[in-house]
């Protein structure tokens, strides 16, 4: 019998939760106001977020490799983490994103949830009314999850 699809859905639904609770829990404030700044102070931050991110991840995936006695290679393992992480720390530069939904006819859905949308949320005396969500963050999120199943292919498959 193969195991192979067995260990991709328990290594995907892992990094799924890890990446959640790395993008939400342990990413500080400041890096999500700064990862997507220009210039050294925006690299840095974003390359502080985005190491904070794998070993996240790297500590979810350890017991549930070792509760299932999942069987990875390094090989496998370094280039699902390094996939990842440069699509990860690619999206977060946030203008990189925004670019992409520029050239891919997206931007207008980018911008939603923004003042900077055509029909933005409005208070009654017609300010910006903040929401749940935005485009920026629909596409953000959206991306990180098709490099998280790339990620989890590598790392079951090499």
């Amino acid at each position: 019998m193969n195991a192979l699809p067995g260990t991709f859905a328990a290594v995907f639904a892992t990094l799924y939760v890890a990446h959640s609770v790395g993008d939400h829990w342990v990413q500080t404030s400041r890096q999500s106001a700064d990862k997507g700044r220009p210039g050294r102070a925006g690299r840095l931050a974003n390359t502080r977020h985005v190491v904070g991110l794998v070993v996240t991840k790297a500590v979810l995936l350890t017991p549930v490799v070792g509760v299932l006695g999942l069987h990875l290679s390094w090989w496998g393992l370094t280039a699902g983490f390094t996939a990842d992480a440069v699509s990860h720390w690619w999206a977060d530069r946030r203008s990189t994103l925004a670019a992409l939904a520029r050239v891919t006819g997206k931007a207008e859905f980018y911008s939603l949830g923004t003042p900077a949308h055509p029909a933005a949320p409005a208070t009654a005396d017609g300010g910006y009314a903040p929401t749940l969500g935005t485009g920026a963050y629909a596409l953000d999120q959206s991306w990180h999850h098709l490099w998280l199943l790339v990620a989890a292919l590598l790392i079951t498959a090499v």
